[in-house]
């Protein structure tokens, strides 16, 4: 209980939350998570994406991110463009009025400094620079917590991320590589750890994997047109991608096993229904998951899964599944290499359908060994993230630490 002389902390989240991203909402639960544990007194609020979704589903006030309702729409008109401009500019009046209001912001996992997906810089990028100058400039500590960083090609967005990391006051990675791109963007990163992505933190339901052969595998699907640098052949490097996973599917159900479509992002129901569409077999089934847990119960009752997105992967590897990732990006790569299975990557840019089954029956081939490696590893990550927590903690509330020191002490 907070005294009647101690005035709660304040603590804000921030980041495209509540926008139909599980990964994102699974990085901002389990950053829920400690501070409910850990400082049960703080007074805590999100400045988002979807702040009805976040309120709806977290139970705390949210502020909408962008004063423009249709920040994320194509401008076309002068009078969008127009209102666009005017969005910026009150943006900036808004992001400080609502850091200064705060003790402590947390952006909580996601990939905030990288561009391994299209990305304008005067979207997202400027909204956290906004944020971490606001911070610097009022007081307010501003903590990016196992975050993912990649190389930037272009010179607006490249600025944008350096200078948001420099001014924030604690910054730590979901991997190595995410680290050592910030420091080749000219960022002192001396100081800043590596621990495991967020949603290692959550807690995973037991293997339901029905036994006897053969099981079901989930396939986790993203409506992928490659990266920034990609534009040009988005169309080209999309196609591949599908005709290659449908081709796969076809494959899977043509040895009479039961095929379970997941999603990770509410673009990627596209994708499931050509799936659906060209594969007319009641084989093939589709699920609609609202959350990490909604994944993780899904691959936990599967014998193997085949996934694309970041945060299908960690679902896959949380649950102890055997999975082979579909790598869009250098950051799955990592993922893979950190929790032992780096052997079973297959580039989403170049699908082969041959390939991929090649690579399949091999992992299913050695799946015990495999879920004897995960339950090591994913012990190995709780005790990462339990550290990191601690490290917050005396980062983020020394005043609390300090307090909490005495009271043991007395």
């Amino acid at each position: 209980m907070t005294s009647a002389d101690e005035t709660p902390v304040r603590v804000g989240v921030f980041g495209l939350l509540g926008s139909g991203n599980l990964g994102n909402d699974g990085s901002l639960e389990a950053v829920l998570g400690y501070l409910r544990s850990e400082h049960p007194d703080a007074s805590v609020d999100a400045l988002c994406g979807g702040p009805e979704a976040v309120t709806a589903k977290f139970g705390i006030p949210a502020t909408r991110l962008h004063w423009n309702r249709a920040e994320y729409r194509t401008a076309s008109r002068a009078s969008a463009i127009v209102s666009k401009g005017l969005g910026k500019l009150v943006d900036a009046c808004r992001t400080a009025a609502w850091v200064r209001r705060h003790d402590v912001v947390i952006v909580p996992g996601m990939g905030v400094l990288e561009a391994t997906l299209p990305l304008r810089p005067w979207g997202f990028p400027y909204s956290l620079f906004l944020l971490c100058a606001s911070g610097r400039l009022l007081g307010t500590r501003v903590a990016l917590v196992s975050v993912g960083a990649a190389g930037i090609k272009s010179r607006p967005t490249r600025a944008l991320v350096r200078w948001s990391a420099r001014l924030a006051a604690y910054r730590s990675y979901r991997d190595e590589q995410s680290r050592d791109a910030m420091r080749a963007m000219g960022v002192d990163t001396s100081r800043d750890e590596v621990y495991p992505d967020l949603a290692f933190s959550l807690p995973a339901p037991p293997s339901s994997a029905p036994a006897g052969t053969p099981g079901p595998v989930c396939l986790g699907v993203m409506d992928f047109h490659g990266g920034n640098d990609d534009r040009a052949r988005a169309e080209e490097i999309y196609r591949r991608y599908l005709d290659g996973t449908i081709t796969f599917v076809r494959a899977l159900v043509e040895e009479g096993r039961p095929v379970r479509l997941l999603t990770g992002d509410q673009c990627d129901l596209s994708v499931v229904e050509a799936i659906l569409g060209a594969v007319d077999s009641p084989l093939v089934t589709a699920a609609e998951p609202a959350s990490l847990a909604d994944l993780m119960n899904e691959m936990a009752a599967a014998d193997t899964v085949v996934a694309v997105r970041y945060h299908n992967l960690i679902c896959a590897l949380k649950t102890g599944t055997p999975v082979l990732a579909v790598c869009y990006a250098a950051k799955s790569n990592a993922l893979m290499d950190r929790m032992g299975l780096g052997a079973y990557c297959h580039p989403a840019r170049e699908v082969d359908a041959d390939r991929l089954l090649e690579q399949f029956r091999d992992l299913e081939k050695h799946a015990a060994e495999v879920r004897r490696t995960l339950t090591e590893r994913n012990g190995v990550a709780a005790q990462q993230l339990a550290e990191q927590f601690t490290a917050l903690t005396k980062t983020l509330f020394p005043a609390k630490t300090h307090a909490h020191a005495l009271r043991k002490a007395s």
